[in-house]
């Protein structure tokens, strides 16, 4: 079985439902997983999604903020909620898909961007961020396998992290390295956070770590394409046991030109399962 999952940070679901409409129409991925949706759960556009065959649906939102999402054509045989570093503010939900033999757990994470100042001490959004990185490396620390079990651990994180860990994720590194989303302290915790599951680094696995790879351009840019000032912060990661298993991954860099576009781009990963 091939499975396609994609992840988008979408900044406003009902805002940008045609553009959805029209990347599932040009994509078809199996698993669609957005973030920032900014919708409280009795307005999302159900209806649109399961028009295009996304039947099996958990959202978690609230209004204007946040807000996670999982669409998806493979059912699946559990769901959960996770609320993280004591808020219920919409950041992460699991489910795990039927894809025959033991199921893919999949992990949708909007982590906190963490605002303009990289210090804990006076920027209390900066250290929300940290605790939500330290809290997933524990917590993914806490179920990885033992050794002799790791090769059955089928799981697959998405999302928007919030962080460009590599020197080619970001545009410059000498001049992000005290800009949030690329300081060495985002960097470490999302490196252990990695370490905790043996993650891999999906899109990485094709395009080599000396070459730049962009998910996101700000609307400050207006010429986007022609300053091309980008940062990787949506990721797709697998565990070790479905390396053998991953078969591409692609950057929807065009959707950045769309009409009303967010700001990130979707980044798309197949496996035959």
């Amino acid at each position: 079985m091939s499975l396609t999952v994609a992840t988008w940070n979408i900044n406003s679901v009902r805002l940008r439902i045609a553009n959805v409409e029209r990347f599932l129409k040009l994509r078809k991925p199996d698993v669609l997983c957005l973030q920032e949706t900014k919708c409280p759960d009795e307005l999302f556009p159900h209806l649109a999604f399961e028009a295009l065959g996304y039947r099996h649906r958990l959202v978690q939102g609230m209004k204007s903020y946040n807000g996670v999402a999982i669409l998806s054509k493979v059912p699946f045989t559990a769901t959960d909620i996770h609320h993280r570093c004591g808020k219920e503010d919409c950041r992460h939900i699991e489910a795990a898909l039927d894809t025959g033999g033991d199921p893919i757990l999949l992990d949708n994470l909007y982590i906190p961007a963490g605002g303009d100042v990289a210090d804990p001490a006076v920027n209390e959004k900066f250290a929300h961020k940290l605790d939500f990185y330290r809290e997933m490396a524990r917590w993914y620390g806490d179920r990885r396998p033992k050794p002799r079990a790791r090769r059955g651990l089928r799981r697959i994180a998405v999302g928007d992290l919030n962080v460009a860990p590599l020197e080619h994720d970001v545009w410059s590194h000498k001049q992000l390295l005290k800009i949030v989303s690329h300081t060495p302290m985002e960097v470490d915790l999302f490196g252990k956070m990695m370490a905790a599951m043996d993650w891999i680094d999906v899109p990485r696995r094709f395009v080599p770590a000396a070459e730049k790879l962009y998910s996101w351009w700000s609307y400050r840019n207006h010429d986007w394409r022609k300053s091309n000032r980008g940062r990787r912060l949506d990721h797709i990661l697998a565990t070790p046991a479905l390396s053998g298993s991953i078969r591409s991954q692609h950057i929807d860099i065009e959707l950045r030109d769309w009409a009303l576009a967010s700001d990130h781009v979707p980044v798309l990963a197949t496996f035959d399962v």
